[in-house]
């Protein structure tokens, strides 16, 4: 497990390390402090996600799961509607991909946009236990619910609107996505009809929708607020010095977020274990040395992210918006999306669990790369948008409107496996 965690986290992460280098290296021009953060920030991204990703897999997996199955053989329907509404807040706060664009999103505070986010995944994680206690089907909830997401579109500021469907994909980050999967399969293991497998699917869709609808309320509420993100995104040095010492201070600075982000999920399931689990002394403490590597592996991501991808990004998203080289943007983005969801751990995990329900009907190489071609060309769509400056919601309603018409004619299992994405949903043509 150990070199496997690292070889998908480098995977990951060294196709685009080594495309910005080149990038930098032959036409858009950058200082060598930033250059030489951004590959540092590189090394601890692939370390901080091989350590995160193990961690993950043996501490929110595992808890998730047995957390899924001892709430619904309680057959108590208000303690597992307010379990998962906890549940969902506290995993949610913990997300890195959350972390990183609250930290960069201008105007709305940080830790106002990380609660809202939070408060909207766990009010649809009850909704996601309703549908498989009940057998829902999925087609309708997501009719029903991205038509409210438009209709509060309409009305909201278009400052809100990015960031509220920006906010829903944080539910497909490395730590959400394994934990509310695993929910699920515990919750619907203990249904014994045949639709029990593929019910356990569908709960990161119904998630990814609470946000962006928190999003939306909160600008009919909230006053934008100066935020810190436009202000020290670029961090220049002038010595090795002082970039060490720019991330040797970040480190302590991130430790504590992250401590404080994984509290709650830690003292959650130790008074969940005391009360209902009772694991016994060889499982539980795997699970407590999972949580340790999480923390450990989280430190490190975003320290490298913030410290060494963010400032260089931010740089080279100025430039390249240049008259002499915009022409680039879209397929430099075409080909970053095509290689982040081509070593996704979430995705690899999604089309693992898909290849086994359908006994290999549905290929996980095909789903990989039908969402990859998906996701490059939502990438180049976003930045055709960036370059032209049309209304997001020229490319959402249509997206979303193909996807919503593919859930009536798409097999069932397809339909929730790959709900909440229109990119996932094209993908799903294939089928």
């Amino acid at each position: 497990m150990f070199f496997e965690k690292f070889r998908e986290a480098a995977a990951a992460v060294l196709p685009i390390t080594l495309t910005v280098a080149l990038m930098c290296f032959s036409f858009v021009p950058v200082t060598p402090d930033l250059l030489l953060a951004f590959l540092i920030g590189g090394v601890l991204l692939i370390v901080g996600m091989g350590l995160f990703t193990m961690g993950s897999d043996v501490s929110m997996s595992q808890i998730g799961s047995h957390m899924g199955a001892k709430l619904t053989k309680s057959r108590n329907l208000p303690l597992i509607l307010s379990v998962s509404f906890l549940l969902g807040v506290a995993i949610t706060v913990a997300e890195p991909d959350l972390q990183v664009l609250a930290a960069n999103v201008p105007n709305i505070n940080t830790l106002v946009l990380i609660l809202t986010v939070a408060i909207g995944v766990g009010l649809f994680l009850m909704v996601s236990m309703l549908r498989i206690l009940f057998r829902i089907p999925m087609k309708w909830l997501l009719l029903g619910l991205y038509g409210l997401v438009f209709l509060l579109s309409a009305l909201t500021d278009p400052d809100y609107l990015s960031v509220a469907f920006d906010s829903g994909g944080v539910t497909t980050g490395p730590m959400t996505v394994p934990f509310i999967m695993a929910l699920g399969v515990g919750v619907a293991s203990i249904r014994s009809d045949a639709n029990a497998q593929t019910d356990s699917f569908g709960l990161v869709a119904l998630c990814s929708v609470g946000p962006i609808l928190a999003v939306l309320i909160l600008s009919f509420i909230y006053k934008d607020a100066p935020s810190d993100a436009a202000a020290s995104i670029v961090n220049n040095y002038a010595t090795t010095v002082e970039m060490g010492n720019g991330y040797f201070h970040a480190l302590p600075e991130y430790l504590l977020e992250v401590l404080l982000a994984l509290l709650p999920i830690v003292v959650f399931f130790m008074l969940f274990q005391v009360v209902a689990l009772k694991l016994h002394r060889l499982p539980l403490m795997r699970i407590l040395l999972g949580l340790v590597l999480t923390c450990v592996g989280l430190v490190l991501f975003l320290t490298g992210a913030n410290v060494g991808f963010s400032s260089l990004g931010f740089i080279l998203g100025e430039r390249l918006t240049s008259p002499e080289l915009r022409f680039l943007l879209v397929p430099i983005a075409m080909v970053m999306g095509w290689f982040i969801i081509n070593a996704e751990p979430a995705v690899h995990v999604l089309n693992k669990q898909v290849e086994e329900l359908s006994a290999g009907a549905i290929s996980a190489k095909a789903m990989h790369y039908a969402l990859s071609i998906a996701v490059s060309l939502a990438n180049g769509l976003a930045m055709l948008r960036v370059l032209t400056g049309m209304s997001i919601m020229w490319l959402l309603i249509p997206g979303y409107a193909v996807a919503l018409v593919l859930a009536y004619l798409g097999k069932p299992l397809i339909v929730v496996a790959l709900a909440g994405s229109a990119a996932a949903f094209l993908a799903g043509l294939v089928f």
